[in-house]
């Protein structure tokens, strides 16, 4: 009996030893739980193996609990603690800057309105202050085990409604609007912790009415955040449709012009060929019908460069103006696509850098010889799944070292600083599925990027 009034008298009286061992155990709760919400939000793919997990939360517990509280006074704590949850979600989870600042304000908005919530009723109920509720164990313990079963009920729902937030438009944000958002995800930071650190310490010296009132200011400050944010990705998406139009109506402009031309020249055309047959010129035929094989295959072209083939507008944008760029040069391009960009194995912000890179240097390459010829190939292995780009052009240097032109600063054109293969090179590291392979024969230097499934 004794030993239960012990405990009792440990518990219910402020006890600042058995308070700090609480607050290192709350530190992991609180860790796991922001952990739970910030995936449910991020949704990463691949998903982060337990060893990611327990890493985050024994890291984020260590320095929370051991440097940062002890070390950095506050509210700068909280900064420091919340960049640093941020950091970690870049680095363990592979996150976007932007999307971890994201699903780390979703947090801290569930954990701030649990606190609004239970705050209150819970210090009237038990008839105690909020002084009490930071010294005594008991009340303290009882306290954040309410809050935070709350927020891990509120990341259980939302996983569970909406299991797939779509957050592909913030890869296409441009760099102004990054530093707007992400201002405005520092903004909102801010308010949390003042809005938290008023709410917690000062709550039973507030009225209700001021009590609700900050609360709905919360709440609107919020909406109309997420409204803005929601504007933005539906202007960005709105610009790329009205950027991929433009490219198509271009494209079937010259198709039609094309179509027409071609219609105009037929009778000709077989006209042509017959002259050859009866004159039994079959060295003149060949040459005849290569040179109409081009025609044939820029009209096949035109076909392609379509949006429902093509279908990512960004790729199309791309794949379209860098096109036409080789075609004003004066080479001869074929493109076979057989690709479902909806199923890429990778981030298209990554495979669009280094299509970008591959396609200028075989432009650049190939507009340096006499035969000037390009041949670009996106399609998908059903067996295997494997996806690939295969990039084959003309190229005049035949005694081109294909792994020493990927060493920073190594470069054949004039003006150029040798860093796009290099980049590349750093993806093909930083990326686990991706394999570029480099080779060249008597008429063709070959990139084959190699995408395998997850």
């Amino acid at each position: 009996m004794e030993i239960w009034n012990d405990i009792w008298n440990a518990i219910s009286v402020p006890n600042e030893s058995l308070m700090s061992i609480l607050l290192f155990f709350a530190c992991i709760a609180e860790s796991t739980v922001t952990m739970y919400f910030i995936l449910v939000i991020l949704n990463p793919k691949p998903a982060p193996t337990m060893r990611e997990k327990i890493l985050f939360v024994a890291i984020n517990t260590f320095l929370s609990h051991f440097v940062i509280s002890m070390w950095i006074p506050q509210p700068f704590n909280y900064f420091t603690n919340y960049i640093l949850i941020i950091t970690f979600s870049c680095i363990l989870f592979k996150a976007p800057l932007l999307k971890s600042a994201a699903a780390l304000i979703a947090d801290l908005v569930a954990v701030t309105l649990a606190t609004v919530a239970i705050l209150k009723p819970y210090l009237n109920v038990l008839n105690i202050t909020s002084e009490q509720l930071t010294t005594i164990p008991m009340y303290r313990g009882f306290y954040m085990i309410l809050v935070f079963s709350l927020v891990f009920l509120c990341g259980f729902i939302i996983k569970h409604s909406h299991p797939s937030l779509n957050l592909r438009f913030w890869k296409a944000i441009d760099a102004r609007n990054k530093r707007i958002i992400f201002i405005n995800l520092l903004a909102g930071i801010t308010v949390i912790i003042i809005q938290s650190m008023i709410i917690f310490y000062y709550i039973d010296r507030l009225p209700s009415l001021s009590l609700f009132l900050s609360f709905v200011a919360f709440i609107l400050y919020f909406g109309i955040s997420i409204y803005s944010l929601t504007r933005v990705f539906k202007l960005i998406s709105t610009t790329q449709r009205l950027e991929s139009t433009e490219e198509y109506n271009h494209t079937l402009r010259i198709l039609h012009d094309n179509l027409r031309s071609f219609k105009h020249d037929f009778d000709n055309i077989i006209t042509t060929i017959d002259g050859y047959i009866k004159t039994e010129d079959m060295e003149g035929l060949k040459k005849y019908h290569l040179q109409l094989v081009d025609d044939c295959q820029r009209v096949n072209n035109y076909y392609i460069l379509n949006p429902d083939v093509v279908n990512n507008n960004g790729i199309y944008n791309l794949l379209t103006k860098k096109y036409y760029e080789a075609e004003s040069r004066g080479i001869r391009v074929k493109i076979t696509f057989l690709l479902d960009l909806n199923s890429l194995h990778m981030k298209i912000y990554d495979f669009a850098k280094i299509l970008g890179i591959l396609t200028d240097n075989a432009i650049e390459a190939s507009a340096e010889c006499d035969e000037k010829i390009i041949h670009m190939t996106f399609r998908s292995e059903p067996d295997s799944g494997r996806q690939l780009l295969i990039i084959q052009n003309t190229y005049a240097d035949k005694k081109i070292d294909t792994e020493k032109i990927y060493t920073k600063g190594i470069s054949d054109k004039e003006g150029h600083m040798g860093l796009g293969l290099w980049e590349i090179r750093k993806l093909i590291k930083k990326i686990p599925n991706i394999n570029l392979k480099t080779s060249a024969d008597g008429q063709f230097f070959t990139q084959q990027l190699e995408i395998y499934p997850l």
